[in-house]
């Protein structure tokens, strides 16, 4: 395991920010956050606030800092065409195009047209929504290819939006992450909520590729089917889970009927915030919907209070930090702890960071 300052220096975490999600695609949400035309969220991504837009041209992430005086254009999410800043009433397209500043004709040298708002890269990825502020990086869908084999039967980008919310837990980001993808703690920590249905003794580690890890959450065999299944899921997948990380802040575990994602920011290294749903093979508002929703408030819950108070113990001066359990157990961490690694070691070139 890695030692404490990993999860507790501000330094890190700078370093982090700059690089890791300066660099890499970072996912920011889920197009079911944008049902409708006009809809749009916002988010922040480190430093950077975003205004993430659906027009009739499609999806688009902007910069949501007014190009006048650089306040905050937006704030929150819901549906509308055009966007004003409060501050001084400059107003935005949802394509980003400047179409309002008032009594800015009379300052010589304006031009509206060359002040429209940044647009970055962004692609959407079995209906989640990446962004990239490096226009050198290579495309995310591409990269993705061995996890798509994975999981193309489940069906993923197809489902129905049953639940949404944010909201922050007092831990560090990665220990979330790392939490999300390991199934040694299933059976001690879930003992009543997740171990009945996948247990510790049954998780089996999937085949990692470059910017991903996971492992497969074994259904027990008296449990019951969870239906409603996909069409074309092999007998194998009815009774499994893939879970798994995409890098740096997505993870995803993936039911053969409900599927909870979480999608995670740094606030500070003793914070983060989260983007949490669940997408479904039921409708909405049904009860194998609803059911699972409440089930996920409640292993979300115990899972809170182990990082919170794995916070308050990574601090210790005294702590020195174990061996990791086996591949199928704690495999995925020492994925994720590579992935860092090529990015943030001392023999890697941080000169461009931005």
């Amino acid at each position: 395991a890695m030692i404490g300052p990993f999860y507790t220096d501000p330094d890190f975490l700078d370093l982090e920010e700059k690089i890791i999600f300066g660099r890499e695609w970072v996912c920011i949400g889920h197009i079911g956050e944008l049902p409708d035309t006009n809809s749009f969220f916002t988010v922040q991504v480190a430093k950077e606030p975003l205004l993430v837009t659906r027009s009739d041209s499609g999806i688009r992430v902007l910069s949501n800092v007014c190009r006048h005086r650089g306040n905050l254009i937006v704030e929150g999410s819901g549906r509308q065409k055009r966007f004003s800043c409060a501050y001084h009433a400059w107003t935005y397209s949802s394509e980003g195009e400047l179409i309002g500043a008032p009594h800015m004709d009379k300052v010589e040298g304006f031009d509206r047209a060359a002040c429209s708002l940044p647009e970055f890269r962004s692609e959407v990825w079995n209906g989640f929504i990446y962004v990239n502020f490096d226009h050198t990086a290579p495309g995310l869908t591409d990269s993705l290819k061995d996890l798509d084999a994975i999981i193309a039967n489940y069906d993923l980008a197809t489902r129905n939006m049953a639940h949404y919310e944010e909201t922050r837990w007092e831990t560090n980001w990665k220990c979330l992450a790392e939490n999300f993808m390991e199934g040694y703690h299933l059976t001690p920590t879930h003992l009543k909520t997740l171990h009945p249905i996948t247990p510790t003794s049954l998780c089996v580690k999937m085949k990692n590729g470059p910017n991903f890890t996971g492992y497969y959450a074994k259904y027990s065999p008296d449990y019951p089917d969870r239906k409603p299944f996909p069409e074309g899921l092999t007998e194998e997948e009815r009774k499994q889970s893939p879970m798994f990380w995409v890098a740096p802040n997505h993870v995803v575990g993936l039911a053969t009927n409900n599927c909870v994602y979480m999608i995670l920011f740094p606030d500070g290294p003793d914070g983060v915030r989260i983007k949490w749903g669940v997408v479904s093979t039921a409708e909405a508002g049904s009860s194998a919907a609803t059911d699972y929703v409440a089930l996920c408030h409640e292993f979300n819950a115990e899972d809170k209070h182990k990082l919170e108070t794995l916070q308050v113990g990574l601090k210790s001066a005294f702590y020195e930090p174990g061996l990791l359990a086996g591949d199928d157990l704690e495999g995925t961490i020492w994925d994720i702890y590579q992935f860092m690694a090529e990015r943030l070691a001392s023999d890697v070139d941080l000169s461009e960071a931005i």
